[in-house]
């Protein structure tokens, strides 16, 4: 097991993240708004914010999302809600809301499982 930084796996899973949401050409759409954009062009953004670590890493909290939406428009969470629940349902986003609730203290054994985790699901990604 590599011993990894929590900016590392921040890394590698926005990268997993951005690339799980693009078609075969490499595009996303944006979560919020919907516009189309190159994987490499967008943000893995949060629905709720990472300093909740209990959703921080959840596949469903973080979708590929253009750069005005999350950098300038502080997430265009209204648009993001909207994206989820056409894409999840309202009971899961609902479910979401309440698991921010949750405390979840990120050691570096978890840092290094999810990083792990997340190196292998990039690979995976790429080769698809």
């Amino acid at each position: 097991m590599k011993d990894t930084s929590k900016a590392t796996l921040d890394r590698i899973f926005s990268e997993y993240i951005r690339r799980r949401d693009a078609d075969s050409n490499g595009y996303v759409r944006c979560i919020s708004c919907g516009k189309v954009i190159h994987w490499k062009d967008s943000d893995c953004g949060h629905y709720i914010n990472r300093q909740h670590n209990s959703v921080r890493y959840d596949e469903m909290n973080c979708n590929a999302q253009c750069r005005k939406c999350n950098r300038f428009d502080e997430g265009n969470i209204q648009g993001y809600r909207k994206g989820l629940i056409k894409k999840y349902g309202e009971k899961a986003v609902e479910l979401l809301e309440m698991k921010k609730f949750n405390k979840c203290k990120l050691g570096k054994l978890e840092i290094n499982a999810l990083a792990d985790e997340y190196r292998k699901k990039l690979k995976d990604e790429k080769n698809r």
